[in-house]
């Protein structure tokens, strides 16, 4: 099919469906110096999306015809409005961005013809974008696959990330004398030498692991190869008899549950009367290339309850478990189940999968095809790379983890901001090939855990065995754990006494979450099987989850009664060293 005449030469030329990958290409390499930032998108096979995208959309002409011409015509009105305006006649824009989105803050996009212009058309290039896509019509893997280089793209071509029409921009390179240019310049160049030539997120230069982060008091009472247990030193006179095991995801380092003072929930639990452990993991290397998840069930949360016990002398160990350490926990408490043990008495599962049918914007990088061009990669290489992993998660909201920054830092000329949460992200880690491989295998691609045939350390774990009591909590803008796939996990517990919580934020400022005037979360008795059922009869309550965790937890049948702290460590399991340890620093 012929394709429109462009009625405006210097905007790019409408897509051929027929050739979309080189489209996809080209897009990618028109963006540059930006262009090298989706350059990771190729380990998601896009190649066979793309003509799989192709090929459906070919089958629809008429409605790549209604697209095509529907954007030539608002196009084209645009332009008339445009004109209208130069010559003081006042018209409302055909196209606006959504309310809420800072890119376009600076007035001069609404007063400035010309700014307008360029506003308008790229807003209608991202309506023919998103278009394009529902014309596909792709579902499943690959529709998720497409919607993601649709936002990558719609992200990229933005005009904010162009020095010349960036009206912010260039205000400042005027108000500095070029300054401010010459500063983004040399941001630019320190991202593409020392940063893979992505922009940097944060200023870690303020923060140091011991002294501002990770800083709660405490000691280490026990290492093995593939973790460090801290215990934290109590600061009430009394404690609950139930000691705390916090079990952290291994994909960053585990002082997101002990951020800075103010922001810790291990300092929250502690100023509570809880005795609390924390499991501090190792950062995998290529030696660890044949670490397996059954490895960090046992020589995890499984040796750690064990130490916990002997130094407390306490028969129960509550777990609160963040992400994927909440599914490692499940699977633990289903290990339990399976060896009729009951020594964990209540599970705090914080933002975590635990069916995952529904995997969110992670779908687009857990397909089959995706996992097993990986899985070479693993082979290779022994792990899969920190800068890897956390450039994944960055694409997946590239307006606000990716381009925001390339206008700050490199057109602004700006630092990036001093922030502990940021900071905290930036220290990611290593995953080893056998565990990231399995895991992914048995989770994602075949959901084994949910469906009751998952098999660790020769037990199949049945999670209708658990029988202790589950506080669940989600975050309402999570897109890595969506909160109604974590909902689901209410319903594959029915022997237990099940709390859901849904909390304000998202996945990592939904867990950072202490008592504040922007604290929100919903609440609900019962747990009807929807999760929109549920939410539709929840309370909202102006407070953080972990007050109303705390109400849960300090109840004496989960946390036993008040007794006077443990010794730090003991005869059998004497400090090591103090707090955070050795491997947080790897």
């Amino acid at each position: 099919m012929a394709q429109p005449v462009n009625p405006f030469p210097e905007y790019p030329q409408l897509p051929d469906f027929s050739d979309l990958a080189d489209f996809a290409t080209q897009a990618a390499e028109a963006l540059a110096p930006e262009g090298a930032l989706v350059s990771d998108l190729d380990s998601l096979d896009l190649g066979a999306t793309l003509g799989r995208a192709a090929m459906s959309a070919a089958t629809r002409p008429f409605q790549l015809m209604t697209a095509s011409l529907g954007f030539g015509f608002r196009l084209t009105q645009a332009a008339v409005q445009t004109a209208a305006s130069v010559i003081g006649v006042e018209a409302a824009p055909v196209a606006a961005p959504r309310p809420g989105d800072r890119r376009f803050a600076d007035p001069t996009f609404s007063e400035n013809p010309l700014f307008s212009w360029w506003l308008q058309r790229y807003l209608l290039f991202g309506e023919l974008v998103d278009d394009l896509v529902d014309t596909a019509g792709l579902d499943g893997a690959d529709g998720n696959k497409l919607r993601l280089v649709a936002d990558v793209v719609k992200a990229a071509s933005s005009p904010t990330n162009m020095l010349w029409s960036n009206p912010a921009a260039l205000k400042r390179a005027f108000e500095t004398g070029g300054r401010s240019l010459v500063r983004g310049a040399r941001n630019f160049a320190d991202d593409v030498a020392n940063n893979g030539g992505w922009p940097r997120q944060v200023d870690t230069r303020p923060f140091k692991v011991g002294e501002n982060l990770a800083c709660t008091p405490g000691k280490v009472v026990y290492r093995n190869e593939l973790m460090e247990l801290i215990q934290y030193e109590p600061t009430t006179d009394e404690v609950h008899a139930t000691p705390i095991l916090c079990s952290p995801p291994w994909i960053n380092k585990y002082y997101v549950m002990d951020l800075a003072p103010g922001k810790s929930f291990v300092e929250w639990a502690v100023n509570h009367g809880h005795t609390v452990f924390v499991i501090s993991y190792r950062n995998p290397d290529a030696s660890m290339a044949d670490t397996t998840l059954e490895d960090y069930l046992v020589h995890g949360p499984r040796a750690a309850i064990d130490v916990i016990t002997e130094i407390t002398g306490s028969p129960k160990v509550n777990v609160v478990a963040v992400c994927l350490g909440g599914s490692l926990a499940t699977m633990l408490l289903a290990y339990l189940a399976a060896v009729d043990d009951d020594t964990v008495g209540a599970v705090t599962l914080l933002n975590t999968l635990v069916d995952f049918n529904e995997p969110g914007a992670l779908g687009a990088f857990t397909d089959r095809s995706t996992v097993e061009r990986l899985e070479k990669r693993l082979q290779k290489d022994g792990v899969l790379s920190a800068d890897e992993m956390a450039r994944t998660f960055d694409l997946l909201r590239p307006d606000d983890l990716v381009f925001n920054y390339v206008a700050r830092n490199w057109l602004l000329g700006e630092q990036p901001p001093a922030f502990d949460m940021l900071a905290w992200n930036a220290d990611s880690t290593n995953m080893p090939a056998a565990m990231h491989s399995f895991y992914l295998r048995a989770c994602y691609l075949e959901n084994r855990l949910a469906e009751g045939q998952l098999e660790l350390c020769e037990r199949q774990l049945d999670l209708s065995k658990i029988t202790a009591d589950a506080f669940i909590v989600g975050a309402v803008n999570d897109h890595i754990v969506p909160w109604r796939a974590s909902y689901k996990t209410t319903q594959l517990l029915p022997k237990s006494d099940v709390t859901y919580v849904l909390s304000s934020a998202g996945h990592i400022a939904g867990i950072i979450n202490p008592p504040g005037p922007k604290a929100t979360s919903w609440t609900r008795k019962d747990h009807p099987a929807n999760a929109d059922d549920w939410f539709a009869g929840t309370t909202e309550q102006k407070r953080s989850w972990w007050e109303l965790w705390s109400e849960w937890a300090d109840d004496e049948t989960r946390s036993g009664a008040m007794v006077p702290p443990p010794t730090m460590g003991s005869e059998s399991y004497p400090v090591i060293g103090a707090a955070p340890g050795t491997y947080v620093h790897g």
